[in-house]
């Protein structure tokens, strides 16, 4: 057999064309034996292996050309990781179960909050449904970022000393590194929540267009696990959660495209830090790209932020922990007569939601963004001072537009600023800022920002 017919000369070839001899050489300059790696993964003796890995690059070559990011291999990725370990389809005995536990957990927020609910049926939902159900979103918030680092990935990888030794004929599958490493690194993060979301409003916020419950019994089951309390009331607590976030969504349809806006907002400030990329990339060296994804999970984002990006930062926090705390406030009322479990259910909610679960951990992975509930607490107590002294419609109304909500300074002393609402002073407010907002008064309600003021950041123990 000739040296062009040999399987590693092919693959060469099929990377580089007439700079095959050139990659060859530059290869074992760096010490690397093709024809050794060629055997030891069984090329040589499969003839059909060969075709197939070199089908697989072809693929991905032709997925990312004119790709920033390769958003089919960030599906595939993510179907992938949600399936690890087990992802069977939805029993009709557990789906019926659960749409129970949605019903009850209906009828018992109909006691606690005048939102009704969404009125579209719900869903439960694999973990593989999930994903195909919220990719969507997680383009429109990361797509930002994620061309971002590609780019800057790219631009480093198109300059590397090693590249350089490769000719110009090689740009096409260098040129397809940096947005297939991009689409792993946007597919690992959505997988690995997907393997742990318990519906859609993990987030703080809904990831489908409509506000509509749903549940992942995979993700559910697993919490359940060694908590020590009734599967059944584990199920009805989470369930109550999910119905409180619609609820909320459904009454106040501003809100999700509001937060969208934020977190876009402090997306676009974003900076690379590429000084800290280039390391990463060094370190892991660019023909492993699953190396090179898992660099991009450390320190790749410039620290510093600026005025504006603080900003958006602290109105963000604000808005998650008014919407943390008023659905714990809810669910909490709603439960206390039907969940015996509820303080040790609330309390270990609280434990996963402070030391980071998966929705945290996929925002700073993806976008650096480090979404800790710090102000949960002073939110909830808020929200429960506010209920005790004008009840469940008064409380409820305060959500009416962004421009009426509590801003962040009001989180650093609650009983003050709940003591100004009866007053009549912050009421007189809200009747004001209602009455412009039917009158025409108000400008862009999904897009206004709230007015935080600069509110501190608490560091209490809900870190």
């Amino acid at each position: 057999m000739s040296d062009d017919e040999t399987p590693w000369m092919r693959l060469l070839r099929e990377l580089f064309g007439d700079d095959a001899e050139a990659a060859l050489e530059e290869l074992e300059r760096m010490g690397m034996d093709p024809q050794a790696l060629a055997q030891a993964s069984g090329m040589l003796a499969n003839p059909a292996m060969m075709d197939h890995v070199l089908g697989q690059i072809r693929s991905l070559v032709s997925q990312s050309q004119g790709e920033d990011v390769n958003w089919t291999l960030a599906h595939d990725v993510a179907r992938g990781v949600a399936a690890q370990g087990g992802d069977p389809t939805v029993s009709s005995a557990t789906a019926s179960a659960l749409r129970a536990a949605v019903s009850r957990a209906e009828l018992w927020l109909d006691a606690a909050t005048d939102f009704d609910p969404s009125g579209l049926e719900p869903r439960v939902w694999s973990r593989a449904e999930w994903v195909e159900a919220t990719m969507p979103t997680w383009r429109v918030l990361a797509g930002p970022v994620a061309t971002s680092v590609s780019q800057a990935l790219g631009g480093i990888l198109g300059s590397d000393d090693a590249t350089a030794h490769l000719g110009g004929d090689a740009s096409g599958i260098v040129g397809s590194v940096s947005p297939t490493v991009t689409g792993m690194h946007v597919g690992q993060a959505a997988g690995e929540m997907a393997r742990e979301a318990f519906g859609i409003t993990d987030l703080g916020f809904p990831l489908l267009p409509e506000p509509r419950v749903v549940l992942v019994p995979s993700a559910i089951d697993d919490f359940a696990a060694g908590l020590g309390v009734p599967e059944e009331e584990v199920r009805s607590y989470i369930a109550l959660r999910e119905a409180s976030h619609v609820r909320l969504f459904t009454a106040a349809p501003w809100l999700p495209g509001h937060l969208h806006n934020l977190i876009e907002r402090y997306a676009a400030g974003i900076s690379i830090d590429t000084e800290a990329l280039d390391d990463a990339v060094r370190g892991a060296g660019f023909t492993e790209p699953a190396k090179l994804q898992e660099a991009l999970t450390h320190g790749i984002f410039a620290s510093h932020h600026s005025d504006e990006q603080r900003e958006t930062l602290r109105s963000i926090e604000t808005l998650l922990a008014l919407i943390e705390g008023w659905v714990q406030e809810v669910t909490v009322r709603a439960a206390a007569p039907h969940l015996p479990s509820i303080g040790a259910l609330r309390e270990m909610m609280r434990r996963r939601r402070a030391s980071g679960g998966p929705a945290e951990d996929t925002f700073a992975t993806l976008l650096g963004l480090e979404l800790r509930p710090r102000r949960l607490r002073d939110a909830a107590t808020l929200w429960a001072a506010l209920t005790q002294r004008v009840g469940d419609a008064g409380r409820d109304r305060v959500w009416a537009h962004p421009d009426v909500l509590p801003p962040a300074e009001a989180l650093d002393d609650p009983a003050a600023w709940v003591e100004r609402f009866v007053s009549g002073e912050s009421e007189d407010d809200v009747d004001r800022e209602l009455e412009a907002l039917l009158s025409g008064g108000l400008d862009g309600a999904a897009g206004d920002e709230p007015s935080d003021g600069p509110g501190g950041e608490d560091e209490s123990d809900d870190r």
